[in-house]
């Protein structure tokens, strides 16, 4: 094989090997541990948090007549000596907090 075509086919490798890579970056979604650690942010800012837990697979979420795919999740607080929990959903796509409710 000659010089010119291995250096073409290294440079077409590099070329689809980047394309691939942008694809894949523009369609990644939010990972649950990402979800997890921004929602345990938030709760911080009010207190500490003693226990926390998500689901790995994503669910619907409809709120205000919107649908979101979520990932849902809680946080534990120990308030006055009794432990509280707060659910929350996370969006996939953005990682931002859709909505937090007391836990029943």
């Amino acid at each position: 094989m000659s010089k010119k075509k291995v250096l073409l086919a290294a440079a077409l490798g590099i070329a689809i090997g980047y394309i691939a890579r942008e694809q894949v970056n523009n369609q990644m979604k939010v990972t649950p541990e990402k979800a997890l650690n921004h929602a345990k942010e938030m709760f911080k800012r009010q207190g500490p948090i003693s226990g926390s837990w998500i689901y790995m697979k994503p669910e619907e979420l409809e709120r205000n007549g919107l649908l979101y795919d979520v990932y849902r999740g809680g946080v534990t607080r120990n308030i006055d000596g009794t432990n509280k929990q707060y659910d929350f959903y996370v969006d996939t796509e953005t990682g931002a907090v859709i909505d937090t409710e007391a836990a029943v």
